[in-house]
């Protein structure tokens, strides 16, 4: 039987997203698997992977909003912004907790943000990362991203802090400890990242690879992955094909499902006239 949805999984520290995907993928024997957004080696936290027909949502759950837990280090940095990486540049400039939430309430908004060079973008289909380990010159463009909140939870020893990130997807929470860095005039680090929430997904609903091995989880079906009103259509052969049918229902976004109660997707009605947004079948 074809497995389908999504499985939340709590990722650990020192595995890549990959490999964590590879794992789940090999132990539930799905016929595809992906994740919705990356996690660095070093990062923990929720990761959603999806599973089977469950790979079509990896579009539309892109560009979800994450939180993030996270420990800054200032007065260091290195050539991955990381712990990880070789140490670079150091200074005695200490960071009060004070001047820190100051600083981060500048950086609320949207923004230009440069990757950090060790990352998984691609440079004419190159991972970024795999060009600086070579010793190849690194050329990135900055993207926009917002930050939609910063939270300074407490100073956890000297120059060290622990901090709740709210923001957009796409965000590399390095580089914004290296720009904050910047803006209070010294060099900084990430020490460690846990990854809180994804889009509408909590950690707190996340099982471990070993919990998977054991049998002990629980995979979220397609159609639960939608809030919106269920629809059952006669004519899904219509649909399926990309044309659009009359239907006298108000319009919005449907939960779409055929004559046998299978789900087909989600559909959105618009001018009298019924169309499949994204097809899951």
């Amino acid at each position: 039987m074809e497995i389908n949805g999504i499985i939340l999984i709590n990722k650990e520290s020192g595995i890549s997203s990959n490999s964590v995907v590879n794992k789940v993928k090999h132990v539930l024997g799905a016929s595809k698997a992906g994740h919705l957004g990356t996690l660095d080696v070093l990062g923990r936290g929720l990761l959603p992977i999806t599973l089977g027909k469950g790979t079509k949502l990896f579009d539309y759950f892109l560009n979800k909003d994450k939180i993030y837990l996270t420990t800054f280090k200032f007065g260091v940095t290195s050539d991955t912004l990381d712990r990880e990486g070789v140490i670079t540049n150091y200074n005695d400039v200490q960071v009060s907790k004070k001047d820190l939430i100051e600083v981060c309430k500048k950086f609320i908004g949207k923004m230009e943000q440069l990757p950090p060079i060790y990352s998984a973008k691609k440079i004419k289909g190159k991972k970024a990362y795999e060009l600086a380990r070579n010793g190849e010159d690194v050329i990135l463009k900055p993207k926009l991203i917002e930050i939609f909140d910063i939270e300074v939870l407490e100073q956890i020893e000297s120059n060290a802090f622990l901090l709740k990130v709210h923001c957009s997807s796409g965000t590399y929470i390095r580089s914004l400890c290296r720009d904050i860095a910047n803006a209070l005039g010294t060099y900084g680090i990430m020490q460690d990242i846990l990854r809180t929430r994804c889009g509408d997904f909590d950690l707190k609903d996340s099982f471990s690879i070993q919990d998977v091995k054991n049998g002990n989880f629980k995979i979220i079906s397609l159609d639960n992955l939608f809030n919106y009103d269920k629809l059952n259509i006669n004519e899904d052969d219509k649909l399926l094909n990309g044309q659009k049918i009359k239907v006298e229902k108000s319009e919005n976004k449907y939960r779409i499902y055929n004559s046998l109660n299978q789900f087909l997707g989600i559909g959105i009605i618009e001018n009298g006239y019924l169309k499949l947004s994204l097809r899951l079948i």
